[in-house]
């Protein structure tokens, strides 16, 4: 059995039925965005927030979840979706998982609208159903990644991020997204505010470690759907880069920036740039770090009782991890 199918076995029927929830609450009479939801759902991934909503929901509601369990993924899944459709817009991207992005089969125009509509319904899905505790974890998660994304912006155009605003910016951009959904899971089933703020720290360290290796795949040869060194070319400042700049001569660190910042369409200087981050432990680094977050989400994740749904939150950090693309 692969690794998904075993981490999805102790909570396959409320994933069934939540497929079809979700489906429904993106529903519009309008044909055009009837068309674009049916076209976002076929070209779903592998659907990893929502599990995690499930699998704490039903370690803390004694293997039950709840109605407001399905809404609560929803919500993530909606704004998810909605931010991930803006984000090809901000980024011009015309991919997303091997697929033609939206905007780029329907423009930036439709692709923003759209973006608004899943956002609008993820907020009304909340309200009528009065899950204002619900909605306060999802709006508090927007509002750090949105903040993120700027911080990202900001400092990239002096390259002077440092290891400490680099983890304040994964932390909010990637993070805070995977800490709303452990502690939605928990907040649904109605579990003390201890534990939620326990399985929000949770979700934190596994989105930690998640943006640390998707870092490292740009220092990786293998064909992962993400073009070697295009972190590197887009001017992103990762964990690995960081790292060697702080070990670096003066006189190499000058010649690393320059490359980064005016010859970073340059392949042969991109591959450069790369054996330089090699040479000098920036991707060993990088893998410590990563596997100190590991530690600190498991320490968190054996203070509970050994189930079939804490089993599977474990393997799921593992795969986060271990993950080949």
């Amino acid at each position: 059995m692969k690794v998904v199918e075993r981490i999805k076995a102790p909570i396959y029927d409320e994933m069934e039925s939540f497929e079809k929830k979700f489906t429904q609450s993106m529903a519009s009479k309008v044909s055009l965005l009837s068309r674009i939801t049916h076209f976002i759902v076929n070209r779903k991934g592998k659907q990893m927030r929502p599990m995690f909503v499930f699998l704490v929901a039903k370690m803390f509601g004694e293997g039950k979840v709840k109605e407001r369990t399905y809404r609560g993924a929803s919500v993530i899944e909606l704004i998810h979706t909605a931010t991930l459709v803006h984000d090809d817009v901000v980024d011009d991207s015309n991919y997303r998982r091997g697929f033609f992005s939206l905007n780029a089969l329907w423009k930036n125009k439709i692709a923003v609208l759209v973006g608004d509509y899943l956002l609008s319904k993820g907020l009304i899905l909340s309200i009528e159903n009065e899950d204002f505790d619900l909605l306060k974890i999802i709006s508090e998660a927007v509002r750090e990644m949105s903040e993120g994304e700027l911080l990202q912006i900001e400092k990239a155009r002096n390259l002077d991020i440092t290891e400490e605003v680099y983890y304040e910016i994964i932390r909010q951009k990637t993070a805070t997204l995977l800490a709303a959904c452990c502690a939605m899971g928990a907040q649904s089933v109605n579990a003390d505010p201890e534990s939620v703020g326990q399985m929000h720290k949770f979700g934190e360290l596994i989105g930690m470690a998640f943006q640390i290796k998707d870092d490292l795949f740009d220092y990786g040869e293998a064909k992962i759907g993400k073009p070697l060194g295009i972190d590197i070319k887009e001017k992103k400042m990762t964990l690995p880069l960081i790292r060697t700049l702080n070990v670096v001569t003066p006189e190499e660190r000058r010649w690393l920036i320059n490359i980064v910042k005016n010859k970073n369409k340059d392949k042969k200087a991109v591959k450069q740039v790369i054996a330089k981050v090699k040479e000098k432990g920036g991707l060993e680094f990088a893998l410590k770090k990563m596997e100190a977050y590991r530690i600190q989400a498991l320490e968190i994740l054996y203070t509970y009782p050994k189930t079939d749904y804490r089993d599977a939150l474990e393997l799921m950090l593992n795969y986060v991890i271990e993950r080949k693309y």
